[in-house]
């Protein structure tokens, strides 16, 4: 049974995992945790794009995965291209900040964007902007320290800087001009919604790429004809874990948020 891989510069990317495991419980995951090469939103666009390539290769040729998910934004918009013209017969599904479907959520107007300032300063973020409706203002900011902070679980240092960075977007709520809905622009940032909710208040929607990457997912896996029919056998691992950083970390995280007790395990990928 060949698995789905799913890569991300740290822990981040457990939400899109666990958001393709709702969507497809019958299939297994190798997902890798590239914790000791991190952050990939604050380095430049040749050190993401070089491990982004060696993990999408690991992952072919080690695992044989039938399907590459990256499931990073700040990957996506510097590797997506050169990991599909690399693996062309693989179903390869990238995550962007869901601008589109904010700006059609919006009714002020005016929509929030929480993302790492590589993710923020890509040609391909730049052009999604550019793609979206004259009528929403995006109001951009870039959240240095964030994803370092979750994925270390320095609760202090998140609502620190979950603090910062939404004071620094100016006016939120219902109020017309206001920001009334927010995107999540990396997938490290999901695990701070309970936080970032408290802080915009009730009235300000939070969106993420979970559930968008898990469908087209399962879409393309379906035009394949790559789709699990049944359950994997009950005992069998669904997800196998791999760091290039800490195991216990990737472990730890994986056990908080997705219920996941197997083992981590570290790896060298170059």
């Amino acid at each position: 049974m060949q698995p789905i891989g799913v890569f991300d510069s740290g822990v981040g990317g457990l939400s899109v995992l666990k958001a393709l495991r709702q969507a497809l419980p019958q299939e297994r995951f190798v997902y890798v945790s590239d914790a000791g090469h991190a952050p990939y939103g604050e380095r430049d666009v040749a050190h993401v794009l070089a491990r982004s390539v060696a993990i999408g290769r690991y992952l072919v040729q080690s695992h044989q995965v039938k399907a590459l998910v990256v499931a990073c934004n700040t990957a996506t918009a510097a590797a997506i291209a050169a990991l599909r013209a690399a693996h062309p017969a693989l179903p390869i599904v990238g995550v962007e900040p869901a601008l589109k479907p904010a700006a059609g959520r919006s009714r002020t107007g005016a929509v929030g964007v929480l993302a790492t300032r590589g993710t923020l300063a890509s040609d391909k973020f730049q052009a999604l902007l550019r793609a979206q409706s004259l009528q929403v203002r995006f109001v951009l900011q870039a959240c240095d320290g964030l994803a370092a902070a979750i994925e270390s679980a320095d609760a202090p240092q998140v609502h620190a800087l979950c603090t910062r960075y939404t004071a620094a977007l100016g006016p939120v709520g219902t109020a017309p001009g206001a920001i009334d809905t927010m995107v999540l622009g990396c997938t490290h940032y999901t695990f701070a919604a309970e936080v970032l909710q408290d802080l915009l208040g009730p009235e300000v929607e939070l969106i993420d790429a979970g559930d968008p990457v898990a469908q087209r997912t399962v879409n393309l896996l379906a035009q394949a004809g790559d789709l699990q029919p049944e359950p994997s056998d009950a005992g069998a691992a669904w997800l196998e874990l791999w760091t290039t950083g800490e195991a216990q970390t990737l472990q730890d995280a994986a056990q908080r948020w997705l219920v996941a007790t197997g083992p981590a395990h570290k790896v060298e990928i170059g």
